[in-house]
């Protein structure tokens, strides 16, 4: 089951990346592991630093792709920036965090939405 899972979300993620491009962003990397998990695509926006995360599903019975980035994904992908911005060093940046959802629907091209600044940090941010 997992199989499909991660086919899925890693087509995701190329069309992600295929969208960010064609919208002028600089893809900085790519699945960057951290402590807590990962974040999907680094950027650059100009020159504002940003995080994105992909959340690609296939059918809408259980909501759409961006109500599954919560509470508690959104607190990983913020201590995944503090650990990227400090061990590259980055500062005097803006950060921004960002998620695109895709549907995949059976029928048609899938639909991509980018929602810039889907977040902030709710806590102390320090880099």
């Amino acid at each position: 089951m997992a199989g499909w899972r991660q086919r899925r979300g890693q087509q995701g993620e190329q069309l992600a990346i295929a969208y960010l491009e064609r919208q002028g962003y600089r893809i900085q990397e790519h699945n960057y592991r951290h402590r807590r998990g990962e974040i999907d695509i680094i950027a650059w926006d100009g020159a504002t630093l940003v995080f994105v995360e992909v959340k690609t599903k296939g059918q809408e019975a259980f909501g759409h792709p961006q109500e599954m980035v919560d509470q508690r994904k959104q607190q990983a992908l913020v201590y995944g920036a503090m650990a990227y911005v400090q061990k590259h060093r980055i500062r005097h940046t803006a950060l921004r965090f960002d998620v695109i959802a895709i549907r995949v629907l059976p029928k048609g091209p899938p639909e991509v939405m980018h929602i810039p600044e889907a977040f902030s940090p709710t806590d102390y941010f320090c880099y």
